[in-house]
């Protein structure tokens, strides 16, 4: 049986992956869909973003703080390195990660951009044996060097921006997608899209039925015709 699967490329400064970050994991629409997070680097910035982003939270009703939070855009490079150490050390555990950092940082408005600031989140999630091995992996050339591989991955698959999605077709062999025979959708393509505002023809390419008129968040979805 095939199963339709979704690579949602992030970085944490980025609110736009925030936004697809909540709805992939959150919306009805997306609940059968294998879903992997590839930490990323590439940054976000610009004015233009504070207004856009508000537009599009108020749409689906995405949880965001109306300030951006200190000191934006941040580098957020060790965090993000962090990112990819937990996916190797606890990899059940990244979603629960990258959700608990979002909310700090765009529903709550706190810094996240040092491991110092974020170091409660890894240990709440992780305890304290593994977040003290996130740290120490997260400053390893081994880490640093993957997270330039996912950073080029993204950028090979044709990204410039984020949220990146690259939409396939999976026939499901294990929960791993690694050892899964990946397929193109029904008509043989395998697609790449940008930014949050194409969220719906990713549910398109993977053949997921759109919220029906009249139900929650539908309004967000009909903004996007």
């Amino acid at each position: 049986m095939k199963k339709p699967s979704l690579i949602l490329y992030l970085d944490l400064v980025s609110p736009f992956a925030y936004l697809a970050f909540h709805v992939v994991r959150t919306s009805p629409v997306f609940k059968d869909v294998e879903v992997t997070y590839v930490p990323v680097f590439l940054g976000d910035k610009g004015v233009w973003v504070g207004k856009e982003r508000l537009r599009w939270a108020k749409l689906f009703n995405v949880p965001m703080v109306e300030t951006m939070p200190p000191g934006f855009p941040q580098n957020t490079i060790h965090v993000q390195r962090a990112l990819v150490a937990v996916s190797l050390i606890r990899p059940q555990q990244i979603e629960d990660i990258i959700a608990a950092l979002y909310d700090a940082s765009f529903v709550k408005g706190q810094e996240i951009h040092t491991l110092e600031s974020v170091r409660h989140v890894f240990v709440d999630i992780l305890g304290e044996a593994d977040a003290e091995e996130t740290k120490q992996k997260a400053k390893n050339d081994e880490i640093k060097k993957l997270l330039t591989a996912n950073t080029d991955q993204a950028m090979a698959e044709g990204s410039f921006g984020l949220p990146w999605f690259v939409g396939q077709y999976t026939y499901l062999l294990s929960r791993s997608l690694v050892n899964s025979i990946k397929a193109t959708n029904a008509q043989g393509q395998k697609e790449g899209y940008w930014g949050f505002d194409h969220i719906a023809q990713v549910a398109d390419h993977l053949g997921l039925e759109r919220p029906k008129p009249g139900s929650p968040n539908e309004g967000g979805w009909r903004a996007m015709l």
